[in-house]
């Protein structure tokens, strides 16, 4: 068995994390797609919606998709959600695990990944799974510039869709339709909990 993770905020979800989930999986040939919503975020964003909230939307968007799962690890875990933690959890989880876990992660956080947390034991447990065009210059600068050592990682390209969680939350505030941006059901979730709206 292998495992793909995907980690975030997700507040909200949206269709540009699915399509990036699928590419994923679709690249990888990946068994599953494992969405961990943080539950406290190391750099928190502003108008955060409940961990709870958050599982939720996640719980509704993949529901279409027997590749995708959810986890609340990081709900379970509580305290400040760091990967190194999330990570360990996992493989104490599930011992049957036989290849590396696979880590989702954007360019931009690739590329600052050594201000994470325990950086380097981190990157001793995963594949890092780079969204990023493989034969930009903007990949070979990152590893470049990267000190870590024996380190695993590939490039995967998804398709680029300008869409984040705060544009669709400014929307909500200025009570703009988000349809399309979110899938149906997360959209009737925030409009039926009153999410985003202050």
């Amino acid at each position: 068995m292998n495992l793909t993770v995907f980690a975030g905020t997700f507040n909200p979800i949206h269709i540009a994390h699915l399509i990036i989930a699928e590419s994923v999986r679709a690249e990888l040939n990946a068994e599953k797609i494992l969405f961990i919503p943080s539950f406290s975020p190391p750099h928190r964003e502003n108008d955060i919606a409940t961990p709870e909230h958050r599982l939720n939307m996640v719980k509704l968007a993949i529901k279409n998709n027997p590749h995708f799962e959810v986890s609340d690890i990081e709900l379970k875990l509580q305290g400040t959600s760091y990967s190194y933690n999330t990570i360990q959890e996992l493989y104490r989880q599930n011992p049957q695990l036989e290849e590396k876990i696979n880590f989702i992660i954007g360019a931009d956080a690739f590329n600052h990944i050594e201000s994470w947390y325990k950086h380097e034991e981190l990157a001793q447990l995963i594949n890092f799974i780079v969204l990023a065009r493989p034969k930009s210059k903007e990949v070979e600068e990152i590893v470049s510039n990267l000190s870590l050592k024996d380190f695993s990682y590939r490039f995967v390209e998804a398709p680029r869709i300008d869409i984040s969680s705060s544009y669709i939350r400014q929307r909500i505030k200025e009570k703009k339709s988000i349809k399309y941006l979110v899938t149906n059901e997360v959209e009737n979730y925030i409009i039926e909990n009153k999410l985003y709206l202050n």
